[in-house]
């Protein structure tokens, strides 16, 4: 195209006060192509500050070292895995931060992982191969929507149930609590 009569050249996509650059992501994952490609995917949605460890052990130190705002954690790694690793920030007496929200990515995206991770504390739950859309999509939800913790006797973490359902009947059903009169 000529620069003849041509309008200027503009930017398309721009996100003013863009909620994610201040954030602090840590990737955990041992196979380096893959932290290559989050961390890229994460520069690229304009996160500024982004840390790496090659497994379990060395991101629960990074996490003292970096104090991340959310983490991405592979299943599995050698020695303390994804699920290890979750259980450890949400359990262990020495965690910097069990209230962290932690996303899962993992290639293993059967109903039985998918519990697992649940189960374990995971806040949201990605299936390789990963895209920057479901990063995105994943990050924004822990921003604009967090969830609640629970504490019972078998679990900590975020609250599992994300939708509300007025029908739901079963023994567990969460209710408010009565209030006697005064």
């Amino acid at each position: 195209m000529s620069g003849r009569g041509a309008p200027p050249l503009r930017r398309v996509f721009c996100v003013p006060d863009n909620p994610l650059d201040k954030l602090t992501v840590l990737i955990v994952d041992d196979h380096a192509n893959m932290r290559k490609i989050v961390n890229t995917i994460l520069h690229a949605l304009g996160l500024q500050y982004v840390y790496e460890a090659i497994d379990g052990a060395d991101g629960f130190e990074a996490m003292r070292a970096y104090n991340p705002d959310i983490v991405i954690v592979d299943w599995e790694m050698p020695g303390i895995d994804g699920i290890e690793f979750t259980e450890l920030v949400r359990k262990a007496s020495d965690s910097p931060n069990p209230y962290v929200p932690i996303i899962f990515l993992t290639s293993y995206s059967d109903r039985k992982h998918v519990y697992s991770a649940r189960d374990a504390g995971v806040t949201e739950f990605l299936a390789k191969p990963v895209s920057a859309n479901a990063i995105y999509l994943r990050l924004m939800s822990i921003v604009n929507k967090p969830r609640p913790f629970i504490s019972a006797r078998s679990y900590f973490g975020p609250c599992r149930r994300r939708h509300k359902s007025r029908d739901y009947t079963g023994r567990e059903r969460r209710v408010a609590p009565v209030m006697a009169d005064a």
